[in-house]
């Protein structure tokens, strides 16, 4: 009696388990959608931006374009082009640098350096914004 107890132990969460996972898979499960025009993406690419340069202050030549959808290693996502001219390690600028900001389901997904296929015909408008930016302890209110 006593082996047919442990075999009952050792079933019963295993059954839990499975029925537990085909509760997951109803079939109503909505396919996400992976190019949804990105809500508020200026603001979330100046959050990044903040976060990524080492001193985001005196950022200055600051365009963006707005979001396109691009092919890219065979996926089209929308795509956001910034340029801009920010400082270096050492203080000193940089140079104009482009990236490229991809997005998918509507969500940031990274900012890269932009190859001119991606980038090079975007239509730019002036991004007074990021030229803004400042560090949390020198910003004036």
């Amino acid at each position: 009696m006593r082996p047919q107890r442990q075999r009952l132990n050792i079933a019963w969460p295993a059954a839990f388990l499975a029925v537990a996972l085909a509760a997951c898979g109803t079939g109503d499960d909505k396919p996400v959608e992976a190019n949804v025009f990105p809500a508020n993406y200026k603001d979330k690419i100046l959050e990044q931006i903040k976060e990524q340069l080492t001193d985001p202050t005196n950022i200055r030549d600051a365009f963006i374009a707005e979001p396109a959808l691009k092919t890219n290693a065979g996926a089209t996502r929308y795509v956001v082009c910034v340029r801009f001219n920010a400082k270096d390690d050492f203080g000193k600028y940089a140079g104009s640098k482009d990236k490229a900001v991809f997005y998918y389901a509507g969500q940031m997904t990274q900012i890269v350096e932009a190859s001119r296929e991606l980038c090079g015909n975007a239509a730019y408008q002036p991004f007074p914004e990021l030229q803004k930016l400042c560090r949390e302890a020198v910003c004036k209110t």
